[in-house]
């Protein structure tokens, strides 16, 4: 178990040597609080000290000068030495242990990989369904879901960290919005721990249905895509067709899931993510959530009856929003389509002209 957890985090520690700071100063400087926070199994809600941050931080900093042009390390799993890349052989080797592996590219060709236990192995149709529980090697940018192949990883920890930050973001400014409704239908006012606790195994599943709509929305835009993204040099150009995507695969399977499942707190929950780029795509959608969801006035805690119950005026505010997802579907395919047909150039030109192609 030492040299494997040994040798995940060291390809874990070389990939942030080289790529960890490919980042906005004040993004960096949260991830690494948080990574510190990981390291040293801090609780949520205390802050860390920053004098020891600080020193951590730069100590960690001079181990990646001394490490950033190593390979990556072969994992050793069951006396075999695997490609740190090949997940699905590492994951195969790990069967029956209790652990679950994931490596892969990210945002801007970064590499990422973790080691965890496995809280929950399930089939989700055509797709395996992975659930990571407690996490013994992970980078500084721990990705809450991802696909692999015809494998979904969800991981419960990132996911935790990623609430808590936008909760203490929120709670500096405590702006209306889809975040204050989501954490107040979750009873973050009342007791802010537990609802963390809550909101994190709540929305496990509202990412597990956007890791199907990438599956289905890869599907879609063909065997060319993958490469296409690879190919994109620019920063700017990749922003750009990862929204375009990740609107078609919300489109085709997630706001669907949702908005039939009547989850109120789910939703909330996914416009607090809907924002950037993605959002700018696709106004129509933003103004259905908006028009009465936000101004209903109906109590948050309510729950799926206050959105979806016979005879309130929302019940036709969600018709307008998979309505907003069906002409998403083929809005988001034809322009992800048309993407696989341009240069880097005119990808990025046309990213800076949002409103032409917006729904």
């Amino acid at each position: 178990m030492a040299a494997l957890v040994g040798a995940v985090q060291t390809n874990c520690d070389i990939a942030d040597a080289r790529h960890a700071r490919d980042v906005s100063l004040c993004t960096y400087l949260l991830g690494m609080r948080e990574f510190y926070r990981w390291e040293h199994q801090l609780p949520h809600g205390v802050m860390p000290p920053r004098e020891e941050v600080g020193l951590w931080i730069a100590a960690r900093e001079q181990r990646w000068e001394s490490i950033a042009s190593d390979d990556f390390v072969a994992v050793p799993v069951a006396g075999s030495a695997i490609d740190p890349f090949d997940a699905d052989a590492v994951n195969a080797a790990l069967a029956g242990s209790g652990l679950v592996y994931g490596a892969g590219i990210g945002r801007f060709r970064k590499p990422h990989f973790f080691l965890g236990e496995l809280a929950r192995d399930e089939r989700r149709g055509d797709a395996r369904l992975l659930v990571c529980g407690c996490e013994y090697a992970r980078d500084v940018a721990a990705i809450p879901a991802a696909s692999q192949g015809a494998t979904l990883i969800v991981r419960r920890e990132a996911l935790h960290q990623w609430l808590w930050e936008k909760a203490e973001g929120w709670d500096q400014k405590q702006q209306d919005g889809a975040l204050k409704s989501a954490l107040l239908a979750y009873g973050y006012d009342i007791d802010p721990q537990a609802a963390i606790e809550r909101m994190t195994e709540g929305e496990i599943e509202t990412l597990v249905l956007h890791e199907e709509g990438e599956l289905a929305a890869a599907r879609v835009l063909g065997a060319g895509w993958q490469a296409k993204l690879a190919s994109l040099g620019g920063k700017r150009a990749e922003i750009f067709a990862r929204a375009v995507k990740d609107n078609l695969a919300d489109c085709l399977v997630t706001l669907p899931g949702l908005l039939r499942r009547e989850s109120t707190d789910s939703l909330h929950f996914w416009f607090a993510t809907f924002e950037g780029l993605r959002r700018e795509m696709f106004p129509r959608l933003q103004s259905a959530y908006a028009a009465r969801v936000m101004r209903s006035g109906i109590p948050l805690r309510d729950g799926a009856d206050a959105l979806c119950a016979p005879g309130t005026p929302l019940r036709g505010q969600v018709t307008a929003m998979l309505l907003a997802a069906s002409a998403g579907q083929e809005h988001f395919a034809a322009l992800g389509k048309r993407l696989l047909e341009m240069d880097e150039s005119a990808i990025e030109a046309l990213s800076h002209e949002v409103g032409s192609i917006a729904l």
